[in-house]
């Protein structure tokens, strides 16, 4: 798992392409969030199992010793627990989505479906170099504003994870 840290983005884009191109996924917003719905990067598994690791053992004995099944013991003891790293994902995870630009770039032909990010770079006129710089930048601000708000709502969860760390009176 962490020897997929090491391989970069670079070097699996033809092989994705070509693969996207094949099931007729190319130009539709699918290959930019296939891999996000399925948790494929590394890094935040790597994160989650870190994190399972500092929660005491004894809570999953205590829930066995009351009776708690897998299952419960999962979605009653563990996720409650894991709400702070998952949301901490989520919140990584969206910004590095929002703020793609080389996968919008291959997977995306049409201008109508371009995300902001490819968006923004249609205000500089190749022919004349020149960029209309007043609306560039109220561009850029319209889109620092889902990031900055989606940051906003779900910063105390990060907070109240630093500070509970799985063990609460």
């Amino acid at each position: 798992m962490i020897g997929t840290l090491l391989l970069p983005f670079h070097v699996v884009i033809i092989p994705q392409y070509i693969m996207f191109q094949q099931l007729g996924l190319v130009n539709t917003y699918v290959p930019l969030l296939i891999g996000k719905w399925l948790a494929a990067d590394a890094f935040f598994v790597f994160l989650m199992v870190q994190f399972i690791r500092t929660i005491p053992r004894e809570l999953d004995e205590a829930a066995t010793i009351d009776g708690a099944g897998s299952l419960r013991i999962l979605f009653q003891v563990l996720v409650p627990l894991l709400k702070p790293v998952l949301i901490t994902s989520a919140i990584f995870t969206f910004i590095g989505s929002w703020n793609d630009f080389l996968g919008p770039l291959l997977y995306l032909k049409k201008p109508d479906l371009y995300p902001l990010p490819i968006a923004l770079r249609l205000y500089v006129d190749e022919s004349t170099a020149a960029a209309d710089y007043g609306a560039q930048m109220a561009m850029a601000v319209l889109a620092l504003l889902p990031v900055v708000l989606f940051f906003l709502v779900f910063q105390r969860y990060i907070v109240d994870g630093m500070a509970t760390q799985g063990l609460k009176g």
